[in-house]
């Protein structure tokens, strides 16, 4: 029996519509997934916990206006003994459950030194002369010109950054941006940065950096400020938030851990650093605590172990100052604002201190006085 022409038609329209049925149910899962953003989106904005150096949380160590630093009360919120308080930043008491030990050698740090050329003969050759003598395979000058006598002569590993020589915000994030891809290549369990007037007492950034671990998020420094920074943040093409976050000065020094850099990654390496550092307006150490305490809200832990010419380094207690992490000195405007240490060398002999504290910590150095030799 043959089916008529207008069976045949009404047989071909239900299939047609049963076949339009199952290919719409059937477009949203051939559909390809949504395309992510090039960088990842900060998170949402949450107070992070923050912790201080004896564990307790709370805003952390604050500098006073005069420059001098303030340490966190310890727990039973007693105030102790300024150089008590000293004493207990040397020791790194472990609190439970906020830091894990880790095994560490000086070859597993990472130490970069930004400095500028007119600088090489001033201030390199006297951290050449100190201690950068005795990290020299860990140390890193990142520097804007080739300066191939300091290089040979001192043995120093010298890194031309091709920055501008400028002191300006632009050069200075240029500079960190190396240092921050340098640091990642070379696989190192820490980036520690300082400045060319920086002294680092290192058996002590030693044992302060292993009483943490290297896989955590760990950033420790020294806030200038008693305050955190405000800035204004680009979220959307029509306005800007503001946000505020505490960031470790670059004078004083500051310590990442390799498990926290590698998170800065999106915003930091391979030129990020400068795209996010014009994105906030701010200098080289403010755009590292914009990435980490704003974008990754890891809190800055504040520690009164580092230090910079910005503060009154002569209220440093004197029978505390080799139990530091690192010290400073004061500039051209002021000469005398340095460490009270007394020694063999005149103020005028040794302006900055430097030698002075390296002799009574190397004692066998070579060109030491004997007077300080055991």
């Amino acid at each position: 029996m043959h089916l008529s022409h207008v069976g045949t038609n009404k047989i071909c329209f239900l299939l047609s519509l049963a076949f339009c049925a199952l290919l719409v149910l059937l477009i949203p899962s051939l559909q390809p997934p949504q395309r992510q953003t090039d960088l990842p989106q900060p998170r949402p904005r949450a107070k992070p916990a923050r912790h201080d150096l004896y564990g307790n949380p709370g805003q952390g160590s604050h500098g006073a206006k005069d420059g001098s630093f303030i340490h966190p009360l310890p727990p039973g919120g007693r105030p102790q003994d300024p150089q008590r308080m000293l004493e207990g930043d040397a020791a790194h008491a472990n609190p439970p459950g906020s830091r894990s030990k880790d095994s560490l050698d000086l070859r597993d740090i990472f130490i970069a030194v930004k400095t500028t050329r007119k600088y090489h003969r001033s201030r390199l050759q006297l951290l050449s002369q100190t201690w950068v003598s005795k990290a020299k395979e860990q140390t890193f000058i990142f520097t804007d010109g080739e300066d191939k006598e300091l290089k040979q002569k001192a043995g120093l590993n010298i890194i031309n950054t091709n920055c501008s020589a400028a002191h300006t915000r632009q050069a200075l994030c240029c500079k960190m941006s190396v240092e921050y891809d340098k640091f990642i290549e070379s696989q190192k369990k820490w980036f520690c940065h300082v400045d060319d007037d920086n002294y680092v007492i290192l058996p002590n950034l030693l044992e302060l950096l292993s009483s943490y671990s290297h896989t955590q998020d760990v950033y420790l420094g020294r806030p200038s400020l008693d305050h955190p920074i405000e800035a204004a943040e680009r979220v959307k093409s029509d306005g800007s938030v503001s946000v505020k976050f505490w960031f470790a000065t670059g004078g004083a020094g500051f310590c990442i851990s390799r498990g926290l850099a590698l998170k800065m990654s999106p915003w930091a390496s391979l030129g990020n650093f400068i795209t996010t550092a014009e994105k906030i307006r701010l200098p080289d150490d403010c755009t590292v605590g914009y990435i980490i305490e704003a974008l990754l809200e890891v809190p800055l832990t504040h520690t009164g172990l580092f230090h910079s010419h910005l503060e009154n380094l002569q209220r440093l207690p004197t029978d505390n100052i080799l139990k530091q992490v690192t010290l400073s000195y004061g500039g051209f405007e002021n000469r005398r604002n340095v460490v009270s240490v007394g020694g063999v060398f005149s103020l005028a002999e040794d302006p900055s201190r430097f030698k002075t504290v390296h002799c009574l910590l190397y004692p066998d150095t070579e060109w030491c006085p004997r007077k300080t030799r055991h």
